[in-house]
């Protein structure tokens, strides 16, 4: 039984058609619906409370395809629609989903397709230089000769009034980070609004798979985000392993699980010492940091790179752990959770601390909810979403087992987010070591067939940030014709500008830094 089906067919009957054996894994309904339909299958999703999860747009010559991806608990429903070369038109989901409002902006700029309806097609990822009628999602784009450049100019939104200033920040930051614009209007400290501009990492990832064989492109992926290379990698190579009906080997599934648990926790010591260096508590980010190096160079010990890049191959994984290994991280943990304990005691306890974390930089559980916010944004915030529970690989799916125990808070401030992370170093610490007690024996990768022509595959796994959407596309051939990518970042980079107004200025960062979303993961 499937509420998102039943749902679309009941608003939609005879107009809904289910496509077999295309989509995969089979778990994963598909259907296509009348261009004119695509809106009200958008409505059905939204009365039955479903999340919008992703939107894009595939050339399928003659016509444009128009994807939709709906989430309610464990389902996923995709819904596809065409439009023609000559009429690339499409109705807006904006009005019934406000992810879509920079969705389908990207789609325009990059795949030239037209949301009609859309309040705002002011170019997103495609800069205002660039020539209007450069599509370089588009089969005709030659992306190995340089972009001529034009004139342009991007209008900012502003508030305007007695007393009202902006104050711009970016592209280029004071510190080693990834570019992104940020203009603030503000009256005194107090801010009223805030707009992002991004993209200045756009490196043509998506287009880049459709010149890629498909054993390679785990390669790509591990790069989307440098530091979840584990999580993209994982999802990539699970959406092809479902096109081609490969099932890995279960070893190998556990292995996935420990350098994915291993990659979150030091994604998240590292991000709470940032946060606290954001208030002025430097401590915190020296003393988080040197457990986060100490992760690191165990990695590098035992899997040959600190960050686990390029070991989750299509089949399987490259490396594997032995006794000694086992008993190195067993080792590590006990000395991880004794010192990061007294770093919570520290955090838990200085007021200074709190009065800086405490009702600042406010995502409200309606707001997260609207924007369809995903991982530690989203549980911060109130909505109990973990692929690892309601969508989850092995071995993850033996609940009974695993029991995870996923934090869920409700003010939705950067304190909220902070514990978040505090509670899901705890959990995957945890989860680790009950991996490696109960760690399956056997072969680690297996061969794995490239898919055949016209077939679909999806993945969606819980990485560090949160969910990440893999939608892969076998062309007429068999080639890469479309591989989507959507990064938490697609979406929570929305909820930080909208839980910006009423801060102060000095704010800004210790917000920024709270959500932590990926410019290279959402800049594709």
């Amino acid at each position: 039984m499937s509420l998102l089906k039943d749902a679309i067919i009941s608003a939609l009957g005879e107009d809904v058609r289910f496509r077999e054996n295309y989509q995969h894994p089979a778990s994963v309904v598909f259907c296509t619906v009348p261009k004119a339909k695509f809106t009200e299958a958008a409505k059905a999703m939204k009365r039955s409370y479903a999340l919008l999860a992703a939107e894009w747009a595939t050339e399928e010559t003659p016509w444009f395809g128009i994807f939709a991806c709906y989430r309610w608990g464990s389902e996923y429903l995709i819904v596809k629609t065409v439009t023609t070369m000559d009429d690339p038109a499409f109705p807006t989901l904006t009005k019934k989903y406000l992810p879509a409002y920079r969705f389908e902006r990207q789609m325009n700029s990059l795949m030239g397709v037209v949301p009609e309806g859309h309040p705002d097609l002011r170019p997103w990822l495609k800069f205002e230089d660039w020539p209007q009628d450069a599509y370089p999602l588009r089969k005709s784009f030659d992306a190995s000769k340089p972009m001529p450049r034009v004139e342009g100019e991007y209008r900012w939104s502003r508030a305007e009034g007695e007393g009202v200033y902006e104050i711009p920040v970016g592209p280029v930051h004071a510190g080693i980070i990834e570019p992104g614009h940020f203009r603030f209007q503000a009256v005194g400290e107090q801010i009223i609004n805030l707009e992002e501009r991004l993209g200045y990492v756009h490196k043509g990832i998506e287009k880049r798979f459709e010149s890629m064989r498909w054993e390679d492109g785990f390669r790509l992926a591990g790069r989307v985000s440098g530091d979840t290379t584990v999580a993209h990698s994982l999802a990539y190579c699970m959406a092809l392993e479902s096109m081609s009906g490969f099932v890995p080997p279960e070893r190998a599934c556990w292995l996935r699980a420990l350098f994915l648990e291993r990659e979150r926790i030091a994604n998240h010591l590292g991000d709470i010492g940032a946060i606290c260096n954001d208030a002025a508590f430097a401590f915190m980010l020296y003393q988080l940091m040197r457990l986060k190096e100490g992760i690191l160079r165990t990695n590098s010990e035992l899997f040959g790179h600190r960050f686990i890049m390029d070991r989750i191959i299509p089949g399987g994984v490259a490396v594997d752990i032995d006794v000694k290994g086992k008993e190195k991280i067993l080792s590590e943990l006990k000395w991880l959770e004794k010192e990061f304990e007294k770093l919570v005691t520290i955090y838990d306890e200085n007021p200074s601390l709190e009065d800086r974390v405490r009702g600042t930089g406010v995502l409200l559980p309606e707001k997260a909810r609207e924007l369809c916010a995903v991982g530690i944004v989203a549980r911060a915030s109130g909505m109990n979403l973990d692929c690892r529970i309601f969508n989850p690989f092995t071995p993850y799916d033996q609940h009974d087992r695993i029991e995870m125990d996923v934090p869920v808070l409700v003010t939705g401030d950067v304190h909220a987010r902070t514990w978040v992370r505090i509670h899901e170093v705890r959990e995957s610490t945890r989860i680790i070591r009950w991996l490696l007690d109960n760690m399956p024996d056997g072969n680690i990768n297996g061969t794995i067939e490239p898919p055949s022509s016209e077939k679909a595959g999806f993945a969606a796994v819980e990485g560090w940030r949160g969910e990440i959407i893999y939608w892969l596309q076998s062309g007429p051939e068999g080639e890469i014709n479309r591989c989507m990518v959507r990064d938490p970042s697609s979406v929570n980079w929305l909820g930080l500008e909208q839980s910006i107004p009423g801060n102060i200025v000095p704010d800004f960062p210790l917000c920024n830094k709270s959500f932590n979303q990926s410019y290279s993961g959402h800049d594709l």
